[in-house]
């Protein structure tokens, strides 16, 4: 799990956006990923605007109002972090970016831990040449994954995720353990999903909460 503090990790990029006009510029946040990050609830229904990016950009200028803030969604469904990894310059990078955030855990268990490390490496190695801070989001449930059990792919996807996060020192959206809160609290994980791998409204405001811990 990263050690970094959530107060003071973004504190730069909270500088940047508490400045009004005409001393603002415009901050731009890209949000890596998969379906998940691209809104996608039930299979082909795409609902943006009920998905973590639009919903954490809402937060964002309710706390930052002055703030020119662009939340850009790269993400495509069906996509695993190889493929996110082969478009990451030309789609991510050359977007200048203030932050990036990377989600792919949910779709990286069909290339295995090893193919995926090395897919997040570089995506991270180019951020840190770039001095760009990143946030890495930890999986949303999947209720064909085995619940609570580590050795399931899910839950060792997750934990590598964490690992990278401490790793690269960047910060880390627990969406995982967010989830397995809100279960281990009596709630079911049907609560939290619209189709057996993603999310509904209520899971997504589940990963806002975690990033918004950061910003």
């Amino acid at each position: 799990m990263s050690l970094l503090d959530p107060k003071t990790y973004l504190a730069p990029l909270a500088a940047k956006l508490e400045k009004t006009w005409p001393q603002n510029k415009t901050v731009t946040i890209v949000v890596h990923g998969h379906s998940v990050p691209a809104g996608y609830f039930v299979t082909p229904d795409v609902r943006t605007f009920d998905a973590y990016p639009h919903l954490w950009h809402r937060r964002i200028k309710a706390r930052f109002p002055h703030a020119v803030v662009n939340v850009i969604v790269t993400a495509i469904g069906g996509e695993n972090s190889e493929q996110g990894a082969a478009r990451f310059e030309r789609d991510v990078l050359s977007l200048r970016p203030d932050l990036v955030t990377v989600d792919y855990c949910l779709n990286d268990r069909g290339l295995g831990l090893p193919r995926a490390e090395r897919a997040w490496n570089s995506m991270l190695d180019s951020l840190k040449k770039q001095n760009v801070p990143a946030i890495l989001l930890t999986p949303t449930g999947d209720t064909s994954a085995k619940w609570g059990d580590s050795s399931d792919p899910l839950w060792r996807h997750a934990a590598q995720v964490r690992g990278l996060a401490e790793k690269y020192g960047v910060g880390l959206a627990d969406s995982l353990g967010a989830f397995e809160r809100y279960v281990g609290g009596g709630g079911k994980l049907a609560d939290l999903m619209s189709q057996v791998n993603h999310p509904n409204r209520l899971g997504h405001d589940l990963v806002v909460g975690e990033l918004n811990r950061w910003l």
